[in-house]
């Protein structure tokens, strides 16, 4: 999401079937007991299915396990499907780098302002939710009172979005640039750069045409808003916008307007202190760059203009 500390974006379509199975039986060669240098073959399997196992923190390898803190209500980049199941561009990706690690991704749903809190307390060991790699982020800024409020993050950039806005469709509202919101309501998901852009345009607007600015936990609750006819329009990350035009109603209940704007990188948020996790993490993404599951992946969910060549630490500006 594109938010205060947090961005989201686009996706692909490509399955990662049994990548969990793999993760996990690599989980269990690495934690298993007994003399490891009697059992070559054992340690070349391991190798050969997690080769970049080595790399991750002793503690996670134990476990086996990556917690990954999310709010899985941001389609298509993470989301619920009919059976109740996570999937979307986060959990492919996460699930393909798990068979280069040896680790299960395992995803626990949080609200997006959350997401940080969570990961400096210690609940989650990574927060992957569409979140924006900003410099107020990895700084621990709040992003409306520019005071510190904590160490910050550092961030894995895989992923490159925008901020667009969408209205009910046939209705524009005459809207085409974020100026044209003066005098009219708007809903978003709180925390997100979109709530960021519209409290700044807020600012620029003449007296009495302010921007009326409805935030909400999650955009499903913002679409509803809108597609209630509680606001006259609606903005997050370009591929979420991008899905919600495309599936909601059967693709009648909106429609995108005007140009995506402030595109930036989505981010891995990982704790400050956490350095080997996070360049095991880098090493896991740009493998699977190299191998082509990432490209799979962008394919799959339809995001490929928001495709990276390579991963990157602290990309953010």
């Amino acid at each position: 999401m594109t938010a205060s500390s947090t961005r989201r974006t686009t996706a692909a379509h490509s399955r990662l079937a049994a990548v969990g199975a793999i993760a996990v039986a690599g989980a269990l060669i690495l934690t298993g007991c007994g003399d490891q240098t009697k059992d070559n073959g054992s340690e070349s399997d391991t190798a050969a299915s997690a080769p970049l196992a080595d790399k991750l923190p002793q503690a996670i390898r134990d476990k086996g396990v990556i917690k990954v803190g999310s709010d899985i209500a941001y389609a298509p980049v993470e989301f619920k499907d009919g059976s109740g199941k996570v999937v979307g561009i986060d959990p492919d990706l996460a699930a393909a780098m798990g068979k280069q690690l040896g680790v299960d991704f395992q995803f626990e749903n949080g609200t997006f302002d959350t997401l940080i809190t969570g990961l400096r307390s210690k609940r989650y060991d990574i927060a992957m939710s569409a979140m924006t790699d900003t410099k107020d982020r990895q700084e621990g800024i709040d992003s409306d009172t520019g005071k510190k409020v904590g160490e910050g993050v550092d961030f894995v950039d895989y992923f490159t979005a925008g901020v667009s806005i969408y209205t009910k469709k046939g209705d524009d509202q005459g809207i085409k640039t974020w100026s044209d919101l003066c005098g009219k309501k708007i809903v978003l998901q709180r925390g997100t750069v979109s709530e960021d852009l519209a409290k700044a345009e807020s600012k620029k607007c003449p007296s009495g045409k302010k921007i009326a600015i409805e935030p909400f936990d999650n955009d499903q609750q913002a679409q509803t808003r809108l597609r209630a006819g509680g606001a006259d329009a609606g903005s997050s990350d370009f591929p979420v916008a991008a899905y919600a035009v495309k599936t909601s109603g059967g693709g009648k209940d909106f429609q995108l307007v005007g140009e995506q704007v402030e595109a930036a990188p989505y981010g891995i948020a990982v704790a400050k202190n956490q350095t080997q996790l996070r360049d095991a993490l880098k090493a896991a993404l740009d493998a699977v760059i190299e191998n082509g599951e990432y490209e799979k992946v962008m394919k799959k969910w339809g995001v490929t203009e928001g495709a990276v060549e390579e991963a990157t630490i602290n990309g953010g500006k």
